[in-house]
């Protein structure tokens, strides 16, 4: 057991200084996902009996979604991606330029069908590293709160990009905010289906808004 938790330890560690890999210019934030997704794997793989076996669980999600307050966790991050797009577009217009270049490497907006599929993808893996892996460890040594400040501090980071420091701060405000949500849905259900289908439908809503406001 002890060794299960320096691998994963260990790994935690390796994401957050990969994480910071952005402020040096070195575009390799992507790693820690990577990193995250193996080691939730491996971690569920040497773990069964852990809370890790549970958080795929397909059966939970109906179960879950009976909860009222879980379907309002869910919708929160589009009502934030609202509130940043229409102040963006009262006082920070060239916030929709930053966010249309920070993610055109890695999404194809000109193809919706495999836009919606990259936005999919990324939200489950991302889910699954942050929250599954990331979040679920360190809640185990830290209380809930910090553990979703911490997380979502890191997750942020991951999403650095250089610009205007008033609209990169705008920026990762409100990518905080929404990991804070994703963290909350996650914390209160258990399962990475339902917080990467949150990060999911708010990152297509950003999109759908980038182009309205654009």
């Amino acid at each position: 057991m002890s060794s299960i938790k320096s691998i994963s330890f260990i790994a935690m560690i390796a994401m957050t200084i990969i994480s910071f890999s952005n402020f040096f210019g070195l575009g390799i934030a992507g790693l820690s996902v990577l990193i995250g997704i193996l080691f939730f794997f491996i971690d569920r793989t040497l773990n069964k009996q852990d809370s890790s076996s549970k958080v795929l669980n397909l059966r939970d999600i109906r179960n879950n979604l009976k909860d009222k307050s879980i379907c309002l966790w869910i919708g929160f991050p589009l009502l934030m991606n609202l509130v940043c797009f229409i102040l963006a577009t009262l006082f920070l217009p060239e916030f929709i330029e930053h966010t249309y270049e920070r993610t055109q490497f890695v999404l194809s907006a000109d193809k919706v069908l495999l836009l919606v599929l990259q936005l999919a993808l990324l939200a489950f893996g991302e889910e699954i590293a942050w929250r599954g892996f990331f979040q679920r460890n360190l809640s185990k040594m830290i209380p809930i709160v910090p553990a979703l400040i911490v997380t979502s501090i890191l997750f942020s980071i991951g999403h650095f990009a250089f610009g205007n420091t008033v609209i990169v701060t705008y920026d990762i405000f409100f990518i905080f905010i929404n990991s804070i949500l994703y963290g909350v849905v996650f914390y209160k259900t258990n399962n990475v289906w339902l917080s990467a289908f949150s990060h999911f439908i708010a990152n297509l809503f950003a999109f759908i808004l980038m182009f309205i406001f654009s």
